[in-house]
């Protein structure tokens, strides 16, 4: 049992670092190799795996021989004496080319069984990393809200010093005390939130609930190749489920062609020995040739097919499988292209969406911000446009750094579509 789990960690270390990509990303990197270690839905796969493996020799094995043994209660007169018991031992031999087939189809199996554990590495892979670009936006926005609160306080210091001197209004001080109570229940949502997905992060990695992860900063943004044609190939070739699919027919021909051949008979081959009693007495003086001497034997059998309606049907069913197989693999090759042409789309439009806000949308509201602040600081402006205008710019970047999130998790969900590390764009 230790040396399995030993093995399934290594494995899982050694041959899932190849299917994913973490942009350069170190903590995620770790993140990633520790749940694949210690994950248990991970571990269970490989021990379905292992044991999978463990069939071949099962199947392509000759069946255990019978050893049968004979006390005669009332014993058999023969010419050389009484027959006082027996002992016999047999082999069945099954029929040509029927345990080559059973191999064959037991390995098929395991290699099914080594392809759905890839997925289940995938989807581990895909978890680790959607918790930890989400964990990313929260602490960006909870950044951002502290931020917002030191300079809400900063505001309702000069609203405090203005009414004071007789220039501002109780009011002002008191929409400020307002907004700052709104900024401090956000806070306490986003480390709830945080809470929930550093639980998650450690289930996934099967640590302690309440092991900390450290602040995390999201990574520059890959420059993906998203030509359709190009992770379709790379989705046929790599994906888990669907080299699984493409093994089930293999699997299934494998059972076509067993069920066609178990008509043939098996033989069975065996060996028994009789102990005879010498009479031990002469008679008429004469000597009885061969007194007392043991038998021998040697037998030969085989099945015969008579109930052909059974194999027949056999036959059929495993055609039929056959059939079922084939449709699957052509429903799963679908159900990749379409989530292929679905999140590449995602990925262009976050991508548009994330240049509008950092170019366009993030610049002009700063620059708004500013403008506002000094007005506000000159008694030219009143607290209620300084607060539109700050809730406006805490929007667009919390909106800049949930598109940030967003592009990664997108990536992510193509990654697991296609089996594989998406192709980076060649900078031309």
């Amino acid at each position: 049992m230790i040396v399995h789990l030993v093995a399934g960690i290594a494995l899982a270390a050694t041959t899932a670092s190849g299917t994913y990509s973490t942009h350069g990303d170190k903590r995620l990197q770790k993140l990633i190799e520790e749940a694949l270690q210690s994950n248990p839905r991970v571990l269970r796969a490989f021990s379905d795996f292992q044991a999978s493996r463990h069939r071949v020799p099962q199947a392509t094995s000759l069946p255990d021989p019978s050893v049968s043994f004979t006390q005669f209660a009332r014993s058999i007169e023969t010419r050389v004496g009484s027959q006082q018991r027996m002992v016999g031992i047999s082999q069945t031999i099954p029929g040509l080319g029927k345990r080559t087939a059973g191999g064959q189809l037991a390995s098929k199996v395991a290699d099914i069984s080594n392809r759905l554990y890839d997925g289940v590495r995938s989807d581990v892979v895909l978890r680790v990393k959607q918790a930890y670009y989400d964990l990313g936006f929260l602490d960006r926005a909870l950044a951002a809200n502290r931020l917002y609160e030191e300079l809400l306080d900063h505001f309702e210091t000069i609203a405090r010093r203005r009414y004071a001197e007789g220039v501002g209004l109780q009011r002002d001080g008191l929409r400020l005390q307002a907004e700052i109570t709104r900024a401090l229940q956000q806070r306490h949502q986003l480390r709830s939130q945080r809470v929930r997905l550093e639980a998650i992060l450690n289930a996934l990695r099967d640590a302690p609930a309440d092991t900390p992860i450290a602040e995390v900063s999201l990574a520059d943004l890959p420059q993906l190749q998203l030509e359709e044609q190009s992770l379709l190939q790379i989705g046929r070739q790599e994906r888990p489920e669907i080299r699984a699919a493409f093994l089930s027919i293999e699997e299934a021909e494998k059972m076509l062609h067993l069920a066609r051949i178990r008509h043939r008979p098996d033989f069975n081959v065996g060996l028994t020995w009789g102990n005879i009693r010498a009479y031990g007495v002469r008679m008429a003086d004469l000597p009885v040739p061969g007194d007392g001497k043991d038998s021998y034997g040697v037998s030969v059998g085989l099945t015969v097919p008579v109930f052909r309606g059974k194999y027949d049907a056999g036959v059929r069913e495993a055609a039929e499988r056959l059939n079922a197989a084939r449709f699957a693999y052509r429903e799963s090759a679908t159900a990749m292209e379409s989530d292929v042409r679905s999140i590449a789309f995602r990925i262009e439009t976050i991508g548009s969406q994330l240049r509008l806000h950092e170019r366009t949308l993030v610049p002009q509201v700063e620059q708004a911000f500013e403008s506002t602040l000094d007005a506000y600081s000159n008694g030219a402006a009143e607290v209620t446009g300084l607060l539109e205008i700050q809730r406006l710019l805490l929007d667009v970047q919390l909106g800049a750094a949930r598109l940030r999130a967003d592009y990664l998790k997108a990536a992510a969900d193509l990654e697991r579509v296609i089996g594989s590390a998406v192709p980076k764009r060649v900078p031309s």
